[in-house]
């Protein structure tokens, strides 16, 4: 098996995967150590709100840290415009349109990961590693009636991950607390959790009632059960003791980053690393507040900056910089108001957060999807810029040869990994893309959209969403912000991009 290393002299002690089952060749020596995995994925956050890919209103120096210690990627992808689908494709390696469930989810659903799907996290076990999950989940918990007050399963434990420090859903929905392994945190007995997404419990007051007792205002929903003084999604009763501050959430996930790094002493380890910022609603530590000059959304991608900081900083204390890739990412396009008053519209100037991309989140176009996309492997993979096209969905196949494991097949995660380690400028060659169930396609310089009903812009997001009654045809190479519709001027790239979307979207479940 050949290594991947510069170093020859660090052999990896693992076989192939045999017939389906991974053999293990004997341990793993302390002088043999494999390397950590760490994938960062930010929320919400743009092509252009970070200023190693041009933002110039919002300095975000530690992330550009890595973008000038590893490789950026020009053209770095999730599959879909909003949270759970591309979550979904990140942990299984799998199209999320093939799951009618990876949708966005409401915080009481069910999991939607089988326990028997092959995930990221089995892969690296499979392979030695220790495996962990902290942050944002979303994907589901239980199997559709949780007892928040007891077991709470399956979860990410039972998708591979060997610790899981979550929270279940989306900070801007209930049940607003953090869930370590399979139990939820600080949980007084005596004051049991509830959770409805259908109606209110009795004597429980909602932001759509009392907006006196708000500090953060709702412009669209978000205006059930009050939490530290943000109304939410769904309705919520009990658990006071365990309720989340979310001025203090960036702290609390770090902590559980650091102590799951230094529980695994010379054991490898694969650390999911989801960051809460900048979703709604967006209340950084006050450190951060007020600082950025673009209002709340600005200030949490300060916030997340510094988790990225943090992060870097500690791997370097212990020794461990050189031993890490890290990839770090968002799971979709930018919004600015999605459902709460923070001053994000009034204030984001001239900042751009999709950069020199249309749409956004929800949207079909280039600023759904197209995301910042950086992975540092400092000493072995050269500090540089990628246009090769890779997505998230490919960390399972390419982290697989990595590992020393065969590819799945039946897998829609391609093997980019010599792309990731900066060895070769070609990725995958197309990749279909997703926004609330609807479906484009992207291959080579060419960007295709099927004609689709609805609106075409967003008044609450502020956002072009990619809806038109006739098909899109955009050339990326020379408008990359797909100003212009060639669809009626080039019908031979039209019919053949249209006819390869229908031969691989004609296999959805």
């Amino acid at each position: 098996m050949k290594s991947v290393f510069k170093n020859t002299s660090m052999t990896r002690l693992i076989s192939p995967v045999i017939g389906g089952i991974f053999v293990s060749c004997g341990n793993i020596r302390q002088a043999d150590r494999q390397q950590n995995v760490i994938v960062v994925l930010a929320d919400d956050l743009g092509y252009g709100d970070v200023s190693g890919y041009g933002a110039t209103t919002i300095q975000t120096p530690n992330i550009d840290r890595l973008t000038k210690q590893g490789l950026k990627f020009t053209c770095g992808y999730a599959t879909s415009a909003t949270s759970t689908p591309s979550r979904y494709a990140l942990m299984t390696g799998q199209y999320p349109w093939r799951n009618k469930k990876a949708r966005i989810l409401p915080g009481d659903a069910p999991l939607i990961i089988g326990t028997d799907v092959e995930t990221l996290p089995k892969m690296f076990k499979r392979a030695g590693y220790a495996t962990g999950a902290v942050g944002k989940w979303h994907l589901g918990l239980g199997t559709g009636s949780i007892d928040w007050n007891g077991h709470i399963a399956p979860g990410p434990r039972e998708t591979g991950y060997d610790y899981s420090y979550i929270m279940a859903a989306t900070n801007d929905r209930v049940p607003c607390v953090y869930v370590e392994n399979n139990h939820v945190v600080h949980l007084d007995g005596n004051d049991p959790i509830e959770v409805s997404y259908v109606r209110n419990f009795d004597g429980e007051v909602t932001g759509k009632e009392h907006p006196e007792l708000l500090k953060m205002h709702p412009s669209h929903g978000h205006d059930q059960s009050i939490v530290n003084g943000v109304s939410r999604i769904g309705f919520m009763r009990g658990g006071k003791s365990a309720l989340w501050v979310d001025e203090t959430m960036a702290e609390v996930f770090l902590g559980s980053v650091k102590s799951f790094i230094d529980r695994q002493g010379n054991q490898p380890f694969f650390l999911y690393y989801g960051l809460h910022q900048p979703h709604v609603p967006r209340l950084p530590n006050e450190r951060f507040a007020g600082k950025s000059g673009l209002g709340a959304r600005g200030d949490a991608i300060l916030e997340a900056d510094w988790c990225v900081g943090q992060l870097l900083d500690y791997l370097d204390e212990k020794g461990l910089t050189e031993n890490t890739i890290i990839v770090f990412t968002s799971d979709n396009g930018p919004v600015v108001d999605d459902g709460y008053k923070d001053d994000a519209v009034e204030k984001l100037g001239a900042h751009r957060p999709a950069g020199h991309l249309r749409g956004g989140k929800y949207s079909l176009f280039e600023g759904g999807t197209r995301v910042p996309f950086i992975v540092q492997w400092k000493g072995t993979v050269k500090p540089g810029t990628s246009d090769a096209m890779i997505c998230q969905m490919d960390m399972y196949n390419s982290f697989a040869r990595f590992t020393g494991q065969a590819a799945d097949p039946k897998k829609d995660s391609r093997d980019v990994l010599d792309a990731l380690l900066g060895r070769s400028q070609t990725g995958r060659t197309d990749l279909i893309q997703e926004a609330q169930g609807k479906l484009a396609y992207r291959r080579g310089e060419w960007a295709y959209i099927p004609s689709y009903k609805g609106p075409a812009f967003s008044k609450w997001t502020n956002s072009d969403l990619g809806n038109a009654p006739e098909e899109q045809l955009y050339h990326l190479g020379s408008d990359i912000g797909e100003t212009e519709n060639l669809a009626k001027s080039h019908p031979s790239e039209l019919e053949e991009l249209r006819k390869r979307f229908q031969e691989i979207t004609k296999e959805v479940e």
